[in-house]
């Protein structure tokens, strides 16, 4: 591994997302379907392939996207003006063509490897309820078998920040693609990011989460508030928080129509949430604050305002089906006067 660090000059793009290439079906639904399917609302649940045939089969008509939480967030840098590249695995199928067709077109740079065979292209099929709660039912088919062979060092060493997915750490193979990617980043003088991806993932990884955050493996860490108590096994926010400033170099922790919170080791900013008509599907918020707020880092700009055009990102994202940006995020900043 190399331990030269590369200056600043060499790098070609703000962002570098690592994750599961997945496509979105998405489908509105009522609670008491989610009850006779068993479906716990409001989270991940990772099924086979057994299972998605047939909750595909029970849900409404569906909107069909690209998704992928880390491949979301970079999809909103690009739209946001920012060099942004991807890595996450498809299969060579109609519904891997589909991902890399859409992703290419966001003006994200992706170049993995499509598998020629083993399991389908990963989908993730989502129940939005009348609350515009999302209900994620995931087969990670092809995506589970990123592996280290698809960690192009040049790409990691030639961005400024690699951004993670906590949803890597299911598959065993992309949990060692995502150690390999921080080793180099951080060889190479870069930051890693890393998103805890929701509550029931960090239940499944909390001692492993927390050594790769007080490590210092993670630079940066993303959670929404239900994700950060789980991390700490309280339901205390405020302590949660304190607890947070101890272990992690910079935390940026959103909580809903209260705004994100964004803690350092010196202080702790509180910023609002950006104003919406309409709550339509929260799918993606979370992915999309960290778009706005990474490309505000960026560039330079200062946490506030890096919240602040996060929150703008999120707000655009949750007043629409889907977790893709319907506008260019870039042109909706310079309109609300956060151009960075």
């Amino acid at each position: 591994m190399p331990q030269t660090q590369t200056s600043s000059r060499d790098v070609r793009y703000d962002v570098l997302g690592i994750g599961n290439a997945i496509v979105d079906m998405i489908a509105s639904a009522d609670e008491a379907l989610l009850h006779r399917e068993g479906i716990a609302k409001g989270g991940m649940m990772l099924i086979d392939e057994a299972r998605a045939a047939h909750l595909y089969g029970v849900m409404g008509p569906a909107t069909i996207t690209s998704g992928g939480s880390a491949a979301n967030t970079i999809v909103g840098v690009a739209s946001l003006g920012g060099r942004a590249a991807y890595i996450g695995k498809v299969k060579a199928d109609e519904v891997g063509a589909h991902f890399v067709h859409d992703i290419r077109a966001s003006g994200v740079s992706y170049a993995t490897a499509q598998a020629s065979d083993g399991p389908i292209t990963a989908a993730c099929y989502i129940f939005v309820t009348p609350d515009g709660e999302r209900t994620m039912n995931t087969f990670l088919g092809a995506s589970q078998n990123l592996s280290t062979a698809d960690i192009d060092e040049a790409l990691v060493a030639s961005a400024a920040i690699t951004y993670l997915e906590g949803y890597l750490w299911d598959p065993p193979a992309a949990k060692d693609a995502f150690r390999t990617a921080a080793k180099i980043a951080h060889a190479h003088g870069r930051e890693v990011a890393l998103t805890l991806s929701d509550s029931f993932c960090v239940d499944r990884y909390r001692a492993e989460f927390l050594d790769l955050i007080r490590s210092g493996m993670a630079d940066i860490v993303f959670a929404n508030e239900s994700e950060l108590k789980s991390l700490y096994e309280t339901s205390d926010f405020d302590s949660a928080v304190v607890a947070l400033r101890e272990d992690a170099k910079l935390g940026v922790v959103t909580r809903g129509e209260l705004g994100s919170v964004i803690v350092g080791r010196d202080r702790t900013v509180a910023v609002p949430a950006a104003r919406i008509d309409t709550l339509v599907d929260t799918t993606g918020a979370g992915d999309l604050f960290a778009a706005g707020f990474l490309h505000g880092y960026t560039r330079g700009a200062d946490h506030e305002t890096s919240a602040r055009l996060g929150g703008l990102a999120a707000a655009h994202i949750i007043q629409k089906i889907g977790a893709r940006p319907g506008v260019s995020l870039k042109e909706l900043a310079e309109q609300n006067g956060l151009s960075v």
